[in-house]
């Protein structure tokens, strides 16, 4: 459903934009810190929860499974968006924006 994400499947879902140098200057962007930020997770600690129970993925297919894993600029392949989902019903996007 949300796979290869085009702009039109992912319309109504929430939306972080996140610059492109934040990918370049280090290890990427904290998944944990993008869930709360995503409105997926009220907090950083059930963020990890969420990890740690196997909730979240990146796309339909892969599941996050390190607490501590960072959003990198591979994670985006082709596309400037990716989607976080936090179980079944539940996703946002990273975008990745100029500036933020």
């Amino acid at each position: 459903m949300f796979a290869g994400s085009g702009t039109g499947a992912t319309e109504s879902l929430p939306r972080v934009f996140v610059a492109k140098g934040s990918f370049e200057e280090g290890d990427g962007v904290s998944i944990v810190k993008l869930f709360v930020d995503l409105g997926l997770a009220d907090t950083k600690s059930a963020a990890r929860r969420l990890i740690r129970g196997g909730g979240a993925r990146i796309g339909d297919d892969r599941k996050i499974e390190d607490e501590h894993a960072f959003l990198k600029l591979e994670d985006f392949g082709d596309s400037n968006e990716v989607v976080l989902r936090a179980g079944k019903k539940r996703a946002g996007v990273v975008e990745i924006g100029e500036s933020s």
